[in-house]
């Protein structure tokens, strides 16, 4: 990570800020607490680079946002995956140490919680409920960036351009968006000259506002009736298979992960799908 500064953490207070971590129980809670440091990102930051040892896992906080991009060799980019205060990045599946295949960088600047990815594995083997929360939860991290291959090559940029508002809008929860336009551009993979005559288009039908440093939300229903499917089938998977809830602003506000049961009825994890 490029700048990261230990923050003292209250520990009645420490759980709450991430959505997978505030759903734990006590026990789980227990497992993890003496091992987790909270620290404080800026916007670009890297939490791990394509290619390196990922080490760590980091579960973003409050309004922290991360995104996965994918760099190829003349420079352009893409995301692949938004992750806000309902995930994790890093080692989440496996035992951690493994190469990274994409760059985690932050996009909106907070508090990170991270836990090193050997600590994490020895909760998760010491606890079954842990082992279906990440299992579920990598589930849905891996469905997020299978709809994002499929709608970068079938979707319009209009249409991929409101997926992106509306995905981040669900980890911020407010309808002022700190969007510029070389950062949404970096993320879609075009030109800004191009994203610029998109956004004109998308605020003359009344569903953004442009500012300068950030783009507003007018309509939300409207937005999600003109985007393309892939934003509400990503959120139809979380809320099936994580139990993530929204509110009426369409913020993600929990998770409550349905225990897995197996054959003989004891908890086990589900299979990736």
């Amino acid at each position: 990570m490029n700048t990261a500064y230990p923050m003292p953490s209250a520990p009645k207070t420490l759980f709450e800020g991430n959505l997978l971590l505030k759903s734990l129980d006590a026990e789980d809670r227990a497992l993890l607490a003496p091992h987790l440091e909270r620290v404080e990102c800026q916007r670009g930051d890297t939490l791990f680079s394509a290619g390196a040892e990922v080490s760590c896992i980091s579960f973003p906080c409050d309004q922290t946002v991360a995104t996965l991009i994918v760099a190829m060799r003349d420079g352009r980019g893409a995301e692949t995956a938004t992750v806000g205060r309902e995930g994790a990045v890093g080692g989440v599946v496996s035992s951690g140490f493994l190469p990274a295949s994409t760059s985690a960088v932050i996009q909106i600047g907070g508090p990170v919680l991270r836990i090193e990815a050997v600590r994490l594995q020895e909760a998760k083997r010491a606890s079954a409920s842990l082992r279906n929360l990440f299992t579920r939860y990598a589930d849905c991290l891996l469905a997020q960036v299978l709809q994002s291959v499929a709608c970068n090559a079938l979707h319009p940029i209009e249409e991929r351009c409101l997926r992106w508002l509306l995905t981040l809008q669900d980890r911020i929860g407010t309808d002022v968006l700190p969007v510029t336009h070389e950062l949404l551009a970096a993320m879609l993979g075009v030109q800004r000259t191009y994203l610029t005559r998109i956004l004109r288009t998308l605020q003359q039908q009344g569903l953004i506002e442009v500012g300068r440093g950030r783009i507003t939300i007018l309509s939300r229903s409207e937005m999600e009736e003109v985007a393309c499917e892939c934003h509400g089938v990503v959120v139809r998977h979380y809320a099936t298979v994580l139990g993530a809830v929204s509110n009426s602003a369409g913020r993600l506000v929990s998770v409550d992960p349905p225990p897995a049961t197996g054959a003989t009825g004891s908890a086990e994890p589900v299979a990736l799908a």
